[in-house]
């Protein structure tokens, strides 16, 4: 029996692409047995176990940006977070350690190479997180969703996708998908999501336009996560979410879409040939522009500044390209040139080879 410890989580971004490894394992070797190591306060601590697997949890411990109290309680906590894993993979057997990336993943690369254990490490974003900038140091697995990611030893696998996206066929979904949501058969659907955390401008600019863009003939799947600061205006053929947890029946629906660039986004539009407006979160390192510049590049989606993502861009923009049926379709057609569906058998081939013997 082979154990692997899967280490990470956070947001969906980083949740789903560990799953989608994990299902994988399990699925190519019933006996494998898959531990999970998060955080309870991610979003893996009601994935994780919604999914059938165990999850181990450790402080989550944010690397100390500025000179602080709080930089100064960070070595030793951060040690004694790594024992309590060196600890975890003894007692379990581990055979290989596996990280996503996220606050869980750097404790869990130090005690692997302290314990001898191989460390693999998956990078979702284009541009790599501090965690896995370091962990990609000391290990020659390293698999990245996007060409061209600057981590040493970086081998290009793709995104894993959960299963339900992998083999989405979204033809035969659609019946079930419109019982769903309330949705008509005779409309075209523009899916809106800001991803699990939400997104306030574009939550803002699509609500603002909505009965515009309901007017134009298309429907609205607006999904709008985070706190869930809108209401629901009550208008015809827009429908408004907190959260989804079918995402695969929304993308079923949607013939083209508004939303942020993270990784795992970017990877299941292109994967279904789902055109898109992508609207990079403007905060933090800019990862999200450099994930959306293959397909952008491709014709496969459109790249719009958090900024300009107004009102008057919708009416000006939006709204003609929705009409124009044909760029909609090539735009798709493009997106799917660049998608990939097998980044799970990619991952797992590359965590097989890292064991001893293989």
């Amino acid at each position: 029996m082979t154990r692997y410890l899967l280490a990470g989580g956070g947001t969906a971004g980083h949740v789903n692409p560990l799953l989608a490894v994990a299902d994988r394992l399990r699925r190519d070797d019933p006996s494998a047995e898959v531990l999970v190591l998060g955080t309870k306060e991610g979003l893996e601590a009601r994935l994780v176990p919604e999914r059938g697997y165990e999850l181990a949890t450790i402080p989550k411990l944010p690397f100390p940006r500025r000179p602080n109290a709080a930089a100064l309680r960070f070595p030793g906590e951060y040690r004694a977070a790594a024992a309590s894993v060196r600890d975890l993979i003894r007692d379990r057997g581990i055979d290989a350690v596996v990280g996503f990336g996220g606050y869980a993943s750097a404790p869990a690369y130090s005690a692997a190479r302290k314990v001898g254990v191989p460390v693999v490490l998956h990078e979702a974003n284009a541009r790599p997180g501090l965690a896995n900038r370091l962990g990609a140091r000391s290990t020659p697995f390293v698999g990245v969703a996007f060409e061209g990611t600057p981590l040493p030893h970086a081998r290009f696998v793709g995104m894993p996708l959960r299963v339900e996206i992998e083999q989405l066929d979204r033809a035969a979904a659609r019946p079930e998908a419109l019982e769903l949501f309330g949705l008509a058969d005779e409309r075209p659907t523009l899916l809106v999501t800001g991803g699990s955390l939400g997104a306030r401008r574009l939550n803002r600019t699509i609500a603002d336009r909505a009965a515009a863009l309901t007017a134009a003939g298309f429907q609205v799947l607006h999904i709008q996560g985070g706190k869930g600061e809108l209401t629901d205006p009550g208008i015809e053929h827009y429908r408004l979410l907190d959260y989804c947890d079918r995402m695969d029946l929304a993308f079923a629906l949607t013939d083209f879409a508004v939303a942020r660039a993270g990784a795992a986004t970017v990877c299941e539009f292109a994967a279904l040939g789902i055109p898109a407006v992508y609207v990079p979160f403007p905060i933090g390192n800019g990862e999200q522009r450099f994930n959306a510049a293959g397909v952008v590049e491709a014709g496969g989606g459109i790249l719009v500044d958090d900024a300009a993502f107004l009102p008057s861009w919708v009416d000006s923009d939006l709204l003609p390209l929705l009409a124009d049926r044909e760029r909609v379709s090539t735009m798709g057609a493009r997106a799917a040139g660049v998608g990939i569906r097998d980044g799970s058998d990619r991952m797992v081939s590359l965590i097989r080879s890292s064991l001893p013997g293989a």
